[in-house]
């Protein structure tokens, strides 16, 4: 019996089942701030922790997939396409800005929304906790006291990283969280030494006024946990017990790791700007173990994901592909095996262009592969992942598997009529009953087609006789002569084909099945070329036997006859 195969997914469960102890409840954490389109390179942070929950829950293991959202984050700036008059609620914790769009409660819950759907159309089930929800609730109020009563050994750690930064060079932020820490770690610099171990205090009350963290602390009293501070923005002076109120947050490299205490996180992944010297996870994993009496996850670092040539993507830029994007070209597995194939570590770029057509090429072979037990291997392991989940079963796939590049030709060519769309793939080989077999293949082979393909590459059928046919040389005469001598009323693929090819070698005195000589190849491009500028004004298009039988006899003759 072949040995089964290991890739990162097993690695990183055995890892996790490690950290929790044989036979306890294994959890998995992702997290991740809706301030902005959660876009396609953030689909790793939640994609990473579920495929080894998946694989956990495949050995029997016990295990929960815990999502944070990070949605009492301050709003920090106003991205492009929003109303500038926003940037008042620069400050203010997400689930208090206004949607932008005015259709959901928050611009926290404008920006979950979307990455919600994806995520269940992926088969991605996880146990979701709001950050307000906890901080509101008073759920860490004993980790906050204790963080800030051990505020000077939090200090000293805080303090020797950062001492190495500056030695090493700042890094650059990839996320919201290490953009919060650094912004953090600057602002405690620029501050004076006189507020004593004020200036680096690690809890954040929110403005009770406003409501914005432009708090500056200016008194606290360990006896009373009275925190005095006044608002940059407002001037307005306020007292907040930590012991009764909850109006504030730990800073984002405390918060982390105390999260992992809290929550008993066993395996968490992060963006590779987390595990650089002084970010938040090497810091935490000191926190964790000197100040809330726990233990630093298992862990994954993970590259960003880049899109049409793009090294990375940031939330808070306009325009950027979210999951729903990839989900209207790309069927869910094979969203989950772009992820799943690759080390978490190894970067890759998503294009919408004709990279989709050679992914569903690769995907349908490797499908093909998957089916013979005798073959199983990592590539098919990684299929194996993408295709099927512990609770939802084999992810939506056609019935009838037709190659994209058919399905899309054909969409192109017949503006998205069912009835001649089913009659073309009938007549390719592919029966079927229905174009629902088809699906969800065929909508998102139409939807590419016309959301990503440029105009210019796009079919364009003539409505009449071409010019050109006025112009014709004696021998593209001959080839269209012998052409509709030989057209059937009826056209089949094998057929249609064989003539296609065939007209040039019975010009040339041979029988369709010769095999063709350097001068019929020739003739062949020559004569291809001809057909495409007298159907379509290109010299180039879909295949011409999906074109001729999408266009049907009477089209072509019309088109061609003189």
């Amino acid at each position: 019996m072949s040995k089964e195969p290991t890739d990162w997914v097993t690695r990183a469960a055995d890892e996790a089942i490690r950290h929790a102890g044989e036979g306890n409840l294994v959890t998995v954490a992702s997290g991740a701030s809706p301030s902005g389109p959660i876009h396609l390179g953030n689909l790793r942070e939640f994609l990473t922790p579920h495929f080894v929950a998946e694989e956990l829950r495949r050995r029997g293991v016990p295990v929960r997939h815990l999502h944070s959202w990070d949605d009492y984050d301050r709003f920090r700036k106003v991205p492009a396409g929003v109303d500038p008059s926003w940037a008042d609620h620069i400050g203010r914790p997400l689930t208090a800005v206004p949607d932008p769009e005015g259709c959901h409660d928050s611009w926290a819950a404008h920006f979950k929304a979307p990455l919600q759907a994806a995520l269940a159309e992926l088969g991605v089930e996880m146990e979701e906790i709001s950050q307000t929800e906890q901080y509101r609730a008073g759920a860490y109020r004993d980790q906050i006291l204790l963080a800030v009563s051990r505020r000077h050994d939090i200090e000293s750690v805080l303090a020797r990283y950062r001492t190495l930064n500056r030695t090493q060079g700042q890094v650059e932020a990839e996320s919201e969280q290490e953009a919060e820490a650094l912004a953090d770690s600057v602002t405690n610099d620029d501050e004076t030494t006189g507020a004593g171990d004020l200036a680096r205090f690690p809890f954040k009350p929110y403005c009770r006024d406003c409501g914005r963290d432009t708090t500056t602390i200016t008194a606290y009293d360990d006896e009373t946990t009275e925190l005095s501070y006044v608002c940059d923005a407002t001037g307005y002076e306020g007292v907040t017990r930590l012991d009764t109120d909850n109006e504030g947050k730990l800073v984002w490299k405390v918060d982390w790791p105390m999260r992992w205490a809290y929550e008993g996180v066993n395996f968490e992944p992060g963006g590779l700007d987390h595990s650089t010297p002084g970010s938040s996870y090497t810091v935490g994993k000191e926190l964790v173990k000197e100040i809330f009496d726990g233990r630093a996850p298992s862990y994954v670092s993970y590259a960003f994901v880049g899109f049409a040539g793009r090294q990375k993507m940031s939330s808070s830029a306009g325009g950027v592909p979210i999951p729903a994007d990839a989900l209207k070209v790309l069927e869910a597995p094979m969203v989950r095996w772009l992820y799943v194939r690759r080390q978490p570590k190894q970067a890759f770029n998503i294009d919408f262009g004709p990279d989709v057509v050679r992914l569903y090429d690769e995907w349908d072979a490797l499908g093909r592969k998957a089916a013979d037990p005798d073959r199983h291997d990592l590539q098919t392991l990684a299929f194996e992942r993408a295709a099927a989940t512990s609770t939802a079963g084999r992810l939506p796939t056609p019935k009838v598997v037709v190659p994209f590049r058919l399905l899309s030709s054909v969409a192109d060519v017949t503006a998205g009529s069912a009835e001649l769309i089913s009659r073309v793939v009938t007549e390719s080989g592919y029966a079927h009953d229905g174009v629902a077999d088809l699906e969800p293949r065929l909508t998102k082979a139409s939807t590419w087609m016309t959301e990503y393909v440029p105009e210019e590459d796009r079919t364009t059928v003539r409505t009449t006789p071409s010019p050109r046919l006025a112009e014709l040389t004696d021998q593209e005469s001959g080839w269209l002569d012998t052409l509709l001598a030989n057209l059937p009323e009826s056209f089949e693929l094998e057929p249609v084909t064989s003539l296609i090819y065939g007209v040039p070698k019975l010009n040339r005195g041979l029988a369709l099945d010769d095999a063709p000589t350097d001068e019929v190849k020739a003739d062949q491009k020559a004569f291809f070329r001809l057909l495409y500028n007298l159907l379509v004004d290109a010299d180039r298009g879909p295949r011409l036997p999906t074109l001729f039988l999408a266009l049907g006899p009477d089209t072509i003759r019309g088109l061609l006859g003189r």
